[in-house]
């Protein structure tokens, strides 16, 4: 299993919990973020991680060409 399936089968889990207590996918994404900030910061610059969410916007349009790909 790729860590893409891994975390992809948690992200599913927990949309499927917060669906049945009404809560919604835009306050899953938040919250998922937010702790995706919270790991970057345990061994990233700020910079660096304001880097790689610019990144990741730059990339919302999939019909544009990637700017850059990150190993």
């Amino acid at each position: 299993m790729s860590s893409y399936e891994l975390v992809s089968r948690h992200v599913r889990a927990a949309l499927d919990e917060a669906a049945t207590r009404s809560i919604s996918s835009d306050v899953v994404a938040r919250c998922l973020l937010s702790e995706a900030i919270r790991l970057f910061k345990q061994n990233r610059s700020n910079d660096d991680i304001a880097a790689e969410l610019a990144a990741a916007a730059d990339k919302l349009d999939e019909d544009a060409p990637l700017a850059f790909i990150r190993p």
